[in-house]
């Protein structure tokens, strides 16, 4: 199996994956979790945190490999598949970033609802690829970031509160594949009823209003539709808004240069008083 994952062509690869997702069925049989340990261990730290580029495709067709063999129980183990797999998304090698997108979707496929604890870093790495230069990286990375957002729109556990800084954080990129990815996501986010993105408005109006501001006529329509939203819930709930605190953002933006931002600020300003 070793010698197999560390080949050159991806069809031996394959086969040493099929192998071990053998062993760690009979593993998952006897229920000896240390076996399965020990399995992810070596394939994280020998294969896909390995110098050598054909060993870390190797190791990442194994993780995604103990995923599908450990079905509903790899929820146990995410932390150890997700990690080394992420490290992979900032290779060199553009090859190797596809074929980490490519693991990442197959154990986000079999974890579904348990990978919600994990959104974090895998929305921190995914909106890295957003803007990833090569096309089938970023073809790869848009269907990841598809099933996670089915998955987080069904799931009654999303941690909105850890949620937030980085949301913040990123709001503010200047590229645009990161901008329309994060607007995607409030998007997706302020669609689901038990999330409450109201709440947390203040923190990201500004960097949606920054947003508004983009050279692409799609970011920008996809701003105005995210604050449009917003706008027709500060309508319906008036109560819950926190008006004093998004005052002085709205103030400083009727001021842009930019009409649709001055505009659009003076629009809600107007709802405010």
């Amino acid at each position: 199996i070793v010698r197999a994952l560390n080949d050159k062509l991806y069809e031996k690869r394959k086969v040493a994956a099929l192998e071990i997702e053998k062993l760690v069925r009979e593993f998952v049989a006897q229920n000896s979790a240390a076996q399965i340990k020990h399995v992810i261990q070596t394939l994280s730290v020998e294969f896909a945190l390995s110098q050598h580029p054909h060993s870390r495709k190797g190791g990442l067709i194994g993780l995604a490999a103990c995923s599908i063999a450990l079905g509903k129980d790899s929820g146990l183990y995410l932390k150890e598949l997700i990690e080394p797999v992420l490290m992979c998304f900032g290779d060199a090698d553009s090859r190797l970033r596809y074929y980490a997108c490519e693991a990442l979707y197959n154990i986000v496929k079999v974890a579904r609802g348990a990978i919600v604890p994990h959104f974090n870093v895998l929305f921190d790495g995914l909106s890295k690829l957003a803007a990833d230069p090569d096309p089938n990286v970023k073809s790869g990375s848009e269907l990841l970031d598809r099933l996670l957002k089915d998955i987080v729109t069904e799931s009654s556990r999303f941690d909105l509160v850890s949620f937030i800084p980085l949301l913040r954080e990123r709001i503010y990129s200047n590229n645009q594949y990161a901008r329309q990815f994060i607007i995607s996501w409030i998007l997706v986010l302020e669609s689901v009823p038990d999330i409450n993105l109201l709440d947390y408005l203040p923190e990201i109006l500004d960097g949606l209003f920054q947003i508004l501001g983009d050279n692409s006529k799609e970011i920008r329509k996809m701003c105005e539709m995210a604050l449009g939203e917003f706008l027709k819930e500060i309508k319906k709930t008036p109560a819950n808004v926190k008006f004093a605190e998004m005052a002085n953002i709205l103030v400083i933006h009727c001021q842009a240069s930019d009409d649709l931002i001055q505009l659009t600020a003076m629009c809600w300003m107007r709802e405010f008083i």
